[in-house]
């Protein structure tokens, strides 16, 4: 059943594979930097569509770390996609799986973990996240991350007649759950990848964890 007909209507944006060679080779031609003086793991939290993967991918390069997306992770363990184990096993489920992913990858050093958007809802993720690394909140207004979700069909929780309201509802809940776990918080907006990155890694070099 087709709940969202059309929900980009009068977005004018890139078509989601133009866009995503956009966001690679805006990634690819980052340049490296200076490593940080310790080997925490960083992590990045958001609402789904804040850039976690982009910029993870942006942080890594330019630290020559290895990239986690833990979304990816979790599929690769069950060998489908997140939308398929939300159909079979439900949010609950799904949630079960990815806390289990977190606990084992919040273990490795020197890495930059993206999480899914609704990693923080589970306290122990929070405690984790917290206690293990460096927290990078990315945010963004709510009619940012619709603009760069609507088209993505690999978003269960938007598959609704009101994908921008499940944004906004998503957002009141998650938004203080977010700002609890962060050591720094990165304003993403319509701000380029290379800007962004060259914003973030002098608060990194300069952030030390208490």
């Amino acid at each position: 059943m087709n709940l969202t007909a059309n929900p980009c209507a009068g977005l004018e944006d890139l078509p989601s594979d133009a866009a995503a060679a956009a966001e690679t080779a805006a990634v690819e031609a980052i340049e490296p930097s200076t490593p940080l003086p310790h080997d925490l793991p960083i992590f990045l939290v958001g609402m789904m569509g804040a850039g976690k993967t982009t910029i993870g991918r942006g942080l890594a390069r330019a630290l020559g770390r290895e990239f986690i997306d833990l979304d990816h992770e979790l599929e690769a363990r069950c060998g489908v996609r997140v939308p398929i184990i939300f159909e079979i096993e439900g949010e609950a489920g799904f949630r079960k799986r990815e806390s289990m992913a977190l606990q084992e990858c919040t273990q490795r050093r020197g890495i930059i973990l993206a999480t899914g958007g609704g990693a923080v809802l589970a306290e122990e993720n929070r405690r984790l996240l917290r206690e293990r690394g460096v927290v990078l909140y990315l945010r963004a207004s709510v009619d940012e991350l619709f603009r760069r979700t609507c088209r993505d069909r690999n978003r269960p929780l938007l598959a609704t007649a009101d994908p921008r309201g499940t944004l906004r509802d998503l957002m009141v809940k998650r938004e203080p759950l977010y700002s609890e776990v962060a050591d720094l918080v990165i304003e993403t907006g319509s701000t380029p990848i290379a800007t962004l990155i060259k914003t973030i890694l002098p608060k990194l070099q300069a952030y030390e964890k208490k």
